[in-house]
């Protein structure tokens, strides 16, 4: 197993779970959209996510809620690279995770000082993107996704969603261990193209990924297949969020990506301390 990754030249142990916190600059996220739009209100967040404890700081400039909006290329470059340049002046040590399917904004955000790219589409919606990470030698997000942000939650379908995500990902693994990527972290897309079941199904088979011997990201905060079936909003789904970052755990994974930082970094301590204690 995979436990260490290589950012910006810094050595990350994954044998610890880490948190990433996420920093939506978009107005149309489905929990925080358009709260964070000015330099204020960024540093103060990005500051409060990494004084409660997060390793890695996911900046997303193009909103993947279902039926979000398109948003172009010049559009999400324009929102993106001057706050990562925003972010690297005022925390020199922070390591910043790009949440693009984007090749050239990758590339961009990469030479702007972010470490890492967090892809949803795994490659699927830019050709250029598998070569793109393969050059800049830089740790790789590998999302499952059934369609795309417009289209994914119309009728996803799967005979068997968990040997299918698997199968899926293992395909794409096997293309970038051929380009030589040597950081990839596996992430089955809860959400992504999934009905409420479909994502039941995944969360209770995570340790099922663990056989590609990658880590494992899992991103439940506050999402739908949480909030839905208790009949709540999004904003009082943080005890059902922290439940399922626990189960998670316990399934092996080693970055759970939050909007809720303190409270990650709680259940990671409690959990390791479970273990410890075992």
């Amino acid at each position: 197993m995979q436990t260490t990754i290589n950012c910006n030249g810094k050595l990350i142990d994954l044998s610890t779970p880490k948190v990433m916190g996420i920093l939506n600059i978009t107005p149309d996220s489905f929990f925080d959209g358009g709260k964070y739009k000015d330099e204020k209100s960024i540093l103060a967040q990005v500051e409060r996510m990494l004084k409660d404890g997060a390793t890695f700081i996911d900046v997303g400039a193009y909103s993947s809620r279902p039926g979000a909006k398109h948003i172009s290329e010049e559009e999400e470059l324009s929102r993106i690279v001057p706050v990562v340049d925003l972010l690297v002046a005022n925390f020199p040590e922070i390591l910043i995770s790009i949440d693009t399917f984007r090749s050239n904004v990758a590339k961009a955000c990469i030479k702007a000082g972010a470490c890492l790219i967090n892809d949803i589409s795994g490659g699927d919606l830019d050709a250029d993107m598998f070569i793109t990470v393969a050059k800049l030698q830089v740790p790789y997000i590998i999302m499952h996704m059934q369609g795309n942000p417009q289209t994914m939650q119309a009728a996803p379908a799967y005979k068997n969603v968990v040997t299918e995500v698997f199968y899926e990902l293992s395909k794409k693994v096997n293309k970038l261990n051929e380009l030589h990527v040597h950081d990839i972290i596996l992430d089955v897309g809860f959400g992504f193209g999934k009905s409420t079941e479909h994502n039941y199904e995944l969360l209770k088979n995570l340790a099922y990924f663990q056989e590609m011997k990658l880590p494992v990201l899992t991103g439940v905060s506050r999402k739908s297949m949480l909030y839905k079936p208790l009949e709540i909003s999004p904003q009082e789904a943080l005890n059902a969020t922290s439940i399922a970052n626990t189960i998670a755990l316990q399934k092996g994974t080693q970055i759970l990506r939050v909007h809720d930082v303190k409270e990650a970094v709680e259940v990671v301590k409690f959990w390791s301390l479970l273990n410890r204690c075992a």
